[in-house]
């Protein structure tokens, strides 16, 4: 992998349930490739930010701290969905500098303290409150613009895009395209990114990591398996 390319979505066994990484092991893969930054996202929390920061300062890597939070297609108060899909779906926030660090930080208290169905959730209101300093980004294919465009609700996925640019600006919100052989990112990839050339906005490439390496899949997915309370063998 070029050592050019910096990972923007990555999510640590601070995931709970999700994720395997570790941040050391993280650290150590990104200088043995030559990898000058990195960032964590994980879900919903900021528990590894600290030994993430600490890890990347002392091994020379800039850290790019963040989370994918959890959003309430309504607001924060309203606890009527009967399904954690339902209740919220996904976006990706890094933090540009300090202030950014600091509103994210209250954004995941919002979000617990208040927020709580299934998920720590935040909303509109919170994240017009609290965007000064972060980045966003349109997440994975449980955010809510590739969500909607996968249930073929393109004006619907439009009109929650004006929104995010609306609260972070052109030049703040990012649409993210990635590839993992999905079918379903296949379909919603050449729409993401019709949407970027269309409002003008960056479109970046990422991996939605949950582990470091190939052979780790098989223990991935007996971690996905604890989580959902399914078995190995079960065809979803």
């Amino acid at each position: 992998m070029s050592a050019d390319f910096v990972h923007l979505h990555v999510h640590s066994h601070y995931s709970l349930l999700d994720g395997l990484i570790k941040p050391g092991p993280l650290l150590e893969q990104c200088a043995e490739y030559g990898m000058e930054a990195c960032a964590i996202t994980d879900h919903g929390n900021l528990f590894g930010l600290l030994e993430f920061y600490t890890t990347a300062k002392k091994m020379n890597i800039k850290p790019i701290l963040g989370c994918e939070v959890y959003v309430s297609p309504t607001d924060r108060f309203d606890k009527s969905a009967k399904t954690p899909r339902d209740a919220c779906n996904r976006l990706l926030l890094l933090c540009e500098n300090e202030t950014g660090y600091h509103n994210l930080c209250k954004l995941s208290t919002t979000a617990h303290l208040e927020g709580w169905h299934y998920k720590p959730r935040v909303d509109a209101e919170t994240l017009e409150e609290y965007k000064d300093g972060l980045i966003a980004a349109s997440a994975c294919l449980n955010g809510r613009i590739p969500s909607l465009l996968l249930a073929n609700q393109p004006e619907a996925a439009e009109k929650a895009l004006d929104q995010y640019i609306g609260i972070f600006g052109r030049d703040n919100f990012c649409i993210e395209i990635m590839n993992h052989g999905m079918p379903e990112e296949e379909k919603v990839n050449p729409m993401l990114w019709d949407l970027a050339q269309k409002h003008g906005l960056a479109a970046i490439a990422t991996n939605d990591a949950h582990y470091l390496n190939r052979d780790d899949a098989e223990a991935h997915e007996v971690l996905l398996c604890i989580q959902t309370k399914k078995n190995l063998d079960d065809p979803d």
